[in-house]
């Protein structure tokens, strides 16, 4: 890249090449090819939380109650647990080779772990050994994600327009749960089927492995997809950043990351432990709830949640613009904000055990997870400058998921047991929620702006030509933290 001109104030001055230009066509077949991936990761979680109460008897039938329920979701937490040492690795792996072929690596483990999960053995076969390759296959399916959702929001975040980040970064999360609702979906037809061909027990003697095996065809279309999602142009344009262990600016290894970049570490942390709380207890601990505490059944658990998962997920576009005009931080104190004021009357209505009430209830606990995953993928990424931003995604997400999100269903169950008191699942959620209202005091609004240490990225050779123009009377211009050289004179 040429060398530029400092302005007066010693900043140098963007020019019209600096600026990226990316068509819609070209965001949409990028958005699509990422999307797929988080398809297949929220399919995973949609079977195995409808299919908690069956694996329970599949792979623990000789672990006395209540232990049996909680042995097969510490594997769920068993996932999230490694999920760090995934992101630890694939994130500063992808500011290093690129956001493309991490994303496409984590898409292959996933898929394959997901399918192999369908072939073990059970505890009926080789007694309670077969909890052992579960976990095992549970943790592979961490480490993968561990890249994927951190991968994925760098992606979305540095493919997408400033000014309409916050609508096409927001379609990311529309196939999480759209993924997680097709694996409910999944999770429920094969019951009808198998059950009125063999029987009450037909799930438990063979229907639950159907839903897992069919990650081999989903997973070679999604493998497919995302060998064909091109490079961000954020990445494409510079590569990857020399290393500086004293410069912020410059790609870090993990202790970098976490020397100069603390403060956007834990507002990261904070924000994220309040979206997942809210989103895993809607999702993968909702169907154990229901059976459990509720007396629904799978099926009629999956019946209320997916219409509700579908409707959520078509407002996450809504609420991704909305925040393109008003900023991330008043949409995240909407999040928070309708967490504290509607989970506990949520889960009271719960208790009525009517699908009606159930569904009203769970309308209820969607809205707060609608607000905050449709700017999670706009705003997380924008905490971190472009040379760290995969490593340091990777950080503040799994650490945030595995201490405190995919851990919910454990601990929400674990609080209910050591106290007989329903409603504890609300209160762990509203205790993050509260966190996160105090993180978003410290926040930086990122609406309409450059991400941190990357140059504009608009739509048209027009937009470009006005950016540049206006660059010295723009406040959501700052060319100091933009990889552009000063040429001295």
């Amino acid at each position: 890249m040429n060398e530029k001109s400092p302005s007066a104030s010693g900043a140098p001055r963007l020019e019209v090449d600096d600026v990226i230009v990316v068509d819609k066509k070209r965001v949409r077949t990028a958005i699509g090819g990422t999307v797929v991936g988080n398809f297949m990761e929220w399919f995973d979680f949609g079977i195995y939380g409808y299919l908690a109460v069956t694996l329970t008897v599949v792979f623990a039938s000789d672990v006395p109650e209540p232990w049996g329920l909680l042995v097969t979701l510490l594997g769920f937490a068993i996932s999230f647990l490694v999920r760090p040492f995934g992101g630890f690795v694939l994130g500063p792996l992808g500011d290093r080779i690129g956001r493309q072929k991490v994303l496409f690596l984590t898409m292959a483990m996933m898929a394959t772990a997901t399918a192999l999960i369908g072939i073990l053995p059970t505890s009926a076969q080789i007694g309670l050994w077969a909890i052992i390759p579960l976990y095992l296959l549970k943790m592979v399916q961490g480490f993968s994600t561990g890249g994927e959702y951190a991968g994925a929001t760098t992606y979305v975040s540095e493919f997408s327009p400033d000014k309409r980040r916050g609508f096409w970064s927001s379609w990311l999360d529309v196939g999480s749960y759209v993924g997680f609702a097709a694996g409910a979906s999944a999770v429920a037809i094969t019951t009808a089927i198998t059950t009125s061909i063999s029987g009450e027990n037909a799930m438990v003697e063979y229907g639950w492995r159907i839903p897992f095996l069919l990650a081999v065809p989903l997973g070679i279309v999604a493998i497919y997809f995302r060998l064909r999602i091109p490079e961000t142009p954020a990445f494409e344009q510079t590569g990857a950043v020399e290393a500086d262990a004293d410069d912020p600016m410059a790609r870090q290894g993990l202790f970098g990351i976490v020397r100069h970049h603390w403060k956007p570490l834990l507002i990261g942390i904070a924000l994220v432990s309040a979206t997942n709380t809210a989103g895993y207890a809607l999702t993968s601990y909702m169907p154990t709830y229901l059976e459990e505490e509720v007396g629904v059944s799978n099926l009629s658990a999956a019946i209320a949640t997916v219409p509700v998962l579908l409707v959520m997920s078509a407002t996450l576009p809504l609420i991704g613009r909305l925040s393109d005009r008003i900023g991330r931080k008043p949409v995240y104190a909407i999040a928070a904000g309708s967490a504290l004021v509607l989970l506990v009357p949520a889960f009271l209505i719960m208790q009525i055990g009517e699908l009606w009430a159930v569904m009203i209830a769970l309308f209820m606990a969607a809205v707060p997870v609608a607000f905050y995953v449709a700017i999670s993928a706009s705003a997380l990424p924008a905490l971190f400058p472009k040379a760290s931003r995969f490593g340091a995604m990777a950080v503040a997400y799994n650490v945030a998921v595995s201490l405190f999100g995919g851990t919910t269903p454990l601990f929400s169950q674990a609080l209910i047991n050591a106290t007989g008191n329903t409603l504890m699942p609300a209160f762990y959620i509203m205790f993050f929620a509260a966190l996160g209202l105090i993180a978003l005091l410290a926040m930086r609004e990122s609406a309409k702006r450059p991400l941190l240490g990357s140059v504009p990225t608009v739509e048209t050779p027009a937009e470009a030509e006005a950016l540049v123009e206006r660059q010295d009377r723009d406040p959501l211009i700052d060319t100091s933290t933009m990889p552009l050289a000063i040429r001295r004179s």
